[in-house]
């Protein structure tokens, strides 16, 4: 048989991210990246390894996480998308599959992503459709938000607002994008964080600052002291995972 050149294929998955320990492949843990790589294992008969556009933090959710694995290329016109979520738990879901240049890297070839973050507001209960969705932190002060929110926009170091863990050249990144909506119920607002690169847990560290702003507890001048300090023992503690759903990664 004619040998055939390897060929690059491009996922676009969403997951809850609830029962998973995060996307990043772990050994002894259920991870996204650990089910992805054994439905196609299972379907090509042999290891497969997944690159992903980011690690989603455990309980972190994704309407449009972008992938890309090598397969054979007489794979070619196979239908991934049905052939995947027929084997994958329903908890995890490809939305697209198609043949990518061999040039695409998930990662590497990022050129922005938006994050959104939703925080629930009614102090007396959250429904139980949204818990595993919404950071039930209480009424909070928009305008306090939306002042510190302000300052957090555009090019700066974020050293204060990354967690340890990750060895990188430069914590400097720009923000393009960060503003609130209603969410799908009258007791929501839903906060929209564009950048051209994040931080380990920087969208939840930026979320927990501005929730500490709008309860009162920190002004819009207290964040930019912290942004400025460049120390991540000066911020609050890091908002909880499950606000925080990945819905867009735009490539060069």
């Amino acid at each position: 048989m004619a040998y055939t050149l390897p060929m690059r294929i491009r996922l676009t998955l969403a997951y809850e991210g609830t029962d998973f320990c995060g996307w990043q492949l772990q050994p002894k843990d259920r991870t996204v990246q650990g089910e992805v790589e054994k439905a196609l294992s299972r379907i090509l008969g042999a290891p497969v390894r997944v690159h992903g556009s980011g690690r989603t933090d455990a309980g972190v959710h994704a309407l449009c996480q972008v992938c890309h694995f090598d397969c054979p290329g007489e794979r070619a016109g196979f239908p991934w998308q049905r052939s995947l979520n027929a084997v994958m738990p329903e908890d995890v879901r490809v939305l697209d599959a198609a043949e990518a240049p061999d040039d695409f890297h998930a990662r590497y070839g990022t050129l922005e992503k938006t994050y959104e973050y939703a925080l629930w507001h009614e102090r007396g209960f959250c429904l139980p459709q949204r818990r595993r969705f919404v950071w039930a932190c209480g009424p909070v002060n928009f305008s306090r938000m939306e002042a510190a929110a302000e300052i957090l926009k555009g090019e700066h170091d974020f050293a204060a607002f990354q967690n340890v863990g990750t060895d990188i050249d430069s914590t400097v990144r720009t923000i393009t994008e960060l503003s609130r909506r209603p969410g799908p119920t009258g007791h929501e607002s839903v906060w929209r964080f564009t950048a051209n690169g994040f931080l380990k847990q920087m969208v939840r560290n930026l979320m927990g600052c501005l929730v500490a702003c709008g309860r009162g507890k920190l002004s819009p001048d207290d964040v930019r002291a912290i942004l400025d300090s460049g120390d991540r023992t000066t911020a609050p503690a890091t908002a909880p995972p499950q606000g925080l759903t990945l819905t867009s990664v735009v490539y060069r």
